[in-house]
């Protein structure tokens, strides 16, 4: 048996990725820009056994069968054919935040599943290949693999089209006070989303004004620019979920405690404290401000209606392996 475990970090996108231009090795339709989220963390332990008759996957302790195991074999057959191993693997997992509520639990535990497994077949991919094999699993776990501040380059192809840092964690004192207005698991998930992006009229001004919102967010950080980082990330936010919600089927995330939290961040911005929001595909929405604000923010958000929890997070580091061996 040969085993490693693989800590991943979830990461929130503020230039969103949103729709695939090939659904199969998940390349998307523009580039995209995320935050690393310290604290929020997917651990995952594959190991590899000759007496396995078949994958096994174990979710916070519950056995997964069906779709969700589908999805792990399919990246543990590309680790297979890349290490020209045949054995099945155990794969245990588990998380600290919600799964399937728009925290990107698929991306850190994609993350997660491409260091742990690769390593356990005895593979030591470069950071780039590391992104690539987690892209195939998830799009944005490949955004999970570098640390910090992280750019998904949309690539022209496979070999092209992975995440890197522009920024180390510590460049930015940048805090996500994640306003938890439902933990429940999303009837429609971030897949079958991608896959029906394109049926919004939306959806090729989106992708057209893309590069723009790129440049300027990327500006924007390196710069610590927060008014002009403020307004670019809640743009493309709105922008993306413009394009959810004209789509066939139409796929409406927020809650009315969503709405809630969206306006009273607006009118506190109106008030002069440095804050804003992004929601990724959920109810969820990430509040972010600058360190100074993030106890006053935190208190604030526990205050409105129809939110459950906070969950701070800074900016975190790269997926790592914390065990590894025979």
């Amino acid at each position: 048996m040969t085993t490693a475990t693989a800590q991943a970090f979830a990461n929130i996108a503020f230039i969103k990725y949103w729709g695939n231009r090939d659904n199969t090795l998940r390349l998307p339709s523009n580039s995209s820009i995320s935050m690393n989220l310290d604290g929020l963390y997917t651990r995952t332990t594959v190991s590899f056994q000759p007496s396995l008759p078949f994958d096994e996957l174990i979710i916070n302790g519950h056995e997964v069968t069906s779709h969700g195991l589908d999805r792990i074999s399919y990246i543990l057959d590309i680790i297979r054919g890349m290490a020209n191993i045949h054995e099945r693997a155990e794969v245990m997992s588990e998380n600290n935040f919600p799964s399937g509520a728009g925290i990107a639990s698929s991306a850190s535990a994609f993350a997660a599943l491409a260091l742990a497994g690769s390593k356990a077949a005895g593979l030591n991919l470069t950071e780039p290949e590391l992104s690539r094999l987690a892209r195939r699993g998830s799009g944005s776990a490949s955004r999970s693999i570098p640390g910090g501040f992280v750019e998904w380059q949309a690539g022209s192809g496979d070999e092209d089209s992975f995440a890197f840092s522009i920024a180390e964690p510590s460049h930015w004192d940048l805090v996500d006070c994640v306003a938890i207005v439902s933990a429940a698991h999303k009837k429609t998930g971030s897949t079958e989303g991608h896959g029906i992006a394109w049926t919004s009229p939306l959806q090729s001004a989106r992708l057209a004004d893309a590069p723009r919102r790129l440049e300027i967010c990327r500006r924007a950080i390196l710069e610590r620019d927060f008014s002009t980082f403020a307004s670019i990330v809640e743009l493309d936010s709105d922008m993306m979920h413009a394009v959810m919600m004209t789509s066939t089927p139409a796929l409406h995330y927020w809650k009315p405690a969503s709405l809630e939290v969206m306006n009273c961040v607006r009118q506190w911005r109106m008030e002069g404290i440095a804050v804003c929001y992004t929601v990724d595909a959920g109810p969820n929405i990430h509040v972010l401000c600058l360190e100074a604000e993030a106890q006053n923010i935190e208190k604030r958000l526990h205050e409105i209606k129809g939110v459950d929890n906070v969950l701070v997070a800074r900016a975190g580091g790269p997926a790592k392996i914390i065990e590894n061996g025979k």
